[in-house]
């Protein structure tokens, strides 16, 4: 026979949680800033220690700016990936909200400020369509590593491919598992 405890875990998968909308987007938003925050810490003590550089990156624990833009873009272009272009252009717009509430921007700022990121990002990235590489290669260029690296990759304005390799690694962490979460929630509305 089983236990009352067991019980409750067993309709809890069977049952999931419903959310509208707002609340996906008021999920999603906390746990981005939440893993941001926690994150940045350690993605520039890798970055730091990384072999690829022939010197330390001057990159401040303190200056997570450009890590948090990257971040919520790179979650936001990844939004199709999960839900129809109706469903992902609504969230993309509640979650820009909250954002632009949370950073004290007024909406419209806010959305600027997201459009320049997607393009900076859509072109470092050129010509490919890779989300996570996106990435990486904007925190190569938002953070100024290009003068940290010897001469043949300095020279050539290019990020080092075993460097890449490493961030792509690390930026997989800060990427929201679609996934898992609908394995717990149900969208409603």
């Amino acid at each position: 026979m089983r236990t009352p405890i067991i019980m409750q875990g067993m309709l809890k998968t069977i049952f999931k949680r419903k959310l509208s909308d707002n609340q996906l987007a008021n999920v999603f938003v906390n746990a981005m800033l939440e893993v941001i925050d926690k994150g940045f810490v350690e993605v520039a003590a890798l970055i730091k220690e990384d072999p690829a550089f022939v010197s330390v990156p001057n990159i401040s624990e303190t200056n997570d700016g450009h890590f948090t833009m990257i971040v919520i873009v790179g979650n936001l272009n990844l939004l199709e990936d999960s839900f129809d272009a109706v469903q992902s252009t609504r969230l993309e717009d509640i979650i820009s909200a909250k954002f632009a509430e949370i950073f004290e921007m007024s909406e419209g700022d806010f959305y600027t400020h997201l459009e320049a990121y997607k393009s900076f990002m859509g072109k470092v990235n050129h010509p490919s369509k890779n989300v996570l590489y996106s990435m990486s290669k904007a925190m190569f260029h938002k953070y100024r590593l290009n003068e940290y690296q010897d001469d043949y990759f300095r020279n050539m304005q290019c990020p080092n491919p075993l460097f890449l390799k490493r961030m792509d690694e690390v930026m997989q962490n800060f990427i929201w598992n679609w996934e898992a979460f609908f394995k717990r929630y149900k969208m409603v509305g």
